[in-house]
């Protein structure tokens, strides 16, 4: 299988939290939720001014400078971007990998979501049959997916072009790699965002960490992402208790698991039924099937799905041994269709009710991959189980899973344990959201993520002049339900841009603009 839970949102927070390291605000900055120019520069923070700062540095930061400098006509001396990433794929590129996506593989996005491209011409797949000579990409496209699966990009693809973009709109200059603290409002308009210079080797006595620096922006941009991975109760408990080594969570690096499995015989416990489970199981069929390997799987659904479900026939998604089936993380009408234009007039209870009828673990459908799971059923060494794990135990290097299922209690023996739950979402886990919550006027949505208007401005966050926007997964439960996908981040980065536009503080781009700066997109042009 080919395809990755949609972490293109991961933009940095799993590795963009403040270290250890970072120096503690000063006491009469700490505790203010207005910061005076004086203050700050009376507690020797060295001030640097930029009209816009994005804070992530993952591919939502990526997006957001790719629309400012293109569409906005931004220079690079007009825009930071904060990170501890080195390239804005850093994050979300280890994450595809450690979660088993080879470098061929194919992630799970859309032809035409392009984060290197505005314009979402040539499409991916029509990049793939030129690049090949072949018109098999080109062909899956037209009939999918009612006579062919979806088609989805190479991860090595989506790599190479978002390089490519990068290198052209000169990102590297507008990099800015640190540690980020916080983002606090200024008294007069304006927003200090401080961050902690990164440095090479250990903090010690002869060699301190580096004194903060605060950039004194008109506006802020968070791309935050995922606060980081989610470990349930069990899993924390048994690794507090025994080791590392036999329980592991599906995004973090677990090769050791597929590398022993090959050598001798053995179980594991796969728990999870969403695109990261899908993608485990198929490393782990793919191992037996090529490498000889003799593993025996058994997999844990907390929900087991029999058949197609849904609250009428206009919003069913197909279903069946125990995965929901769906394409995308979401229906297609979320990017610009129906359910967009009905999410914009709903609040409260409502908008929940919604996002609870799309949302939920799915995975997308793919034929070959069903085959070989309906093999391993056939040949005993794949089985489903339905329940929860009441807690984990090692004995004699086996690991005992003590489940409760619909009825009874049971118990598991296994050598290998890999959650695949997902990521952690509650933005109280970053800091810099965190803050926000207590000091800057940042909200909650029904949801308990960040609340953003239709532009995505962060309600209540107001400055002066200055304005906080958030894209990403931290934004989830807003008015737009596909915040965390390249195609949610692209149409997050063009209504900042347009935002940015209307109060005067970037150019519009038009129709003869546009093609112009299409043009230099596709001869790599320099801007």
């Amino acid at each position: 299988m080919s395809d990755v839970m949609k972490m293109s949102d991961l933009d940095g927070s799993v590795d963009n939290r403040p270290a250890e390291s970072s120096l503690p605000l000063p006491p009469e900055l700490e505790h203010a939720d207005l910061w005076f120019d004086s203050v700050v520069a009376g507690a020797g923070i060295e001030v640097r001014q930029v009209p816009f700062v994005s804070v992530g540095g993952g591919i939502g930061s990526f997006v957001m400078a790719d629309y400012l400098r293109v569409a906005g006509g931004l220079d690079v001396s007009e825009v930071r971007v904060l990170s501890r990433q080195t390239h804005p794929l850093q994050v979300y590129h280890h994450l595809a990998r450690v979660s088993q996506i080879a470098e061929h593989g194919r992630i799970r996005s859309d032809s035409s979501s392009r984060p290197d491209n505005l314009w979402g011409f040539p499409s991916y797949a029509l990049q793939e049959a030129l690049q090949e000579n072949r018109i098999g990409p080109l062909l899956q496209v037209l009939v999918e997916p009612v006579l062919a699966d979806f088609y989805t990009p190479r991860l090595s693809k989506v790599v190479e072009s978002v390089a490519r973009e990068a290198a052209r709109i000169r990102y590297q200059e507008m990099l800015v790699q640190g540690n980020v603290q916080a983002v606090r409002k200024r008294v007069g308009g304006g927003y200090f965002t401080v961050i902690t210079p990164q440095v090479e080797g250990p903090i010690t006595a002869s060699r301190p960490a580096p004194a903060p620096i605060a950039y004194l922006s008109r506006d802020v941009h968070l791309a935050v992402g995922y606060p980081g991975l989610r470990f349930l109760p069990d899993l924390q408990e048994f690794r507090e208790r025994y080791d590392f080594h036999h329980v592991v969570n599906a995004y973090e690096e677990h090769e050791h698991v597929y590398q022993a499995l090959r050598l001798r015989p053995g179980t594991v416990l796969v728990r999870g039924g969403g695109i990261a489970a899908s993608q485990v199981l198929d490393r782990l069929i793919q191992d037996r099937m090529r490498g000889g390997a003799q593993t025996r799987i058994l997999h844990l659904f907390r929900t087991y799905v029999e058949q197609a479900h849904g609250p009428h026939a206009w919003a069913r998604r197909p279903g069946g041994d125990g995965f929901a089936y769906q394409g995308f993380n979401y229906p297609k009408s979320v990017w610009g269709g129906q359910l967009r234009a009905r999410m914009g007039d709903l609040e409260g209870q409502d908008r929940i009710d919604v996002y609870d009828e799309i949302g939920g673990t799915t995975t997308p459908w793919r034929e070959q991959w069903q085959q070989q799971l309906e093999e391993g059923r056939n040949a005993g060494w794949y089985r489903a189980h339905t329940g929860t794990i009441r807690d984990l135990r090692l004995e004699n290097d086996s690991v005992v899973a003590r489940m409760s299922p619909p009825h009874d209690s049971v118990e598991l023996n296994v050598d290998y344990v890999i959650d695949c739950t997902g990521l952690d979402g509650d933005i109280e886990d970053h800091p810099v959201l965190r803050d926000l919550l207590k000091h800057g006027g940042a909200q909650r949505n029904p949801l308990g993520r960040l609340d953003v208007d239709q532009s995505f401005r962060l309600r209540g966050s107001e400055s002066g002049e200055g304005r906080i926007y958030a894209s990403g997964a931290a934004t989830y439960g807003g008015y737009f339900p596909g915040v965390d996908t390249f195609l949610g981040l692209q149409i997050a980065a063009q209504e900042v841009v347009y935002d940015l536009a209307n109060r005067g503080h970037c150019d519009f781009m038009g129709p003869v603009r546009s093609t112009v700066e299409w043009f230099k997109w596709a001869t790599g042009r320099q801007i």
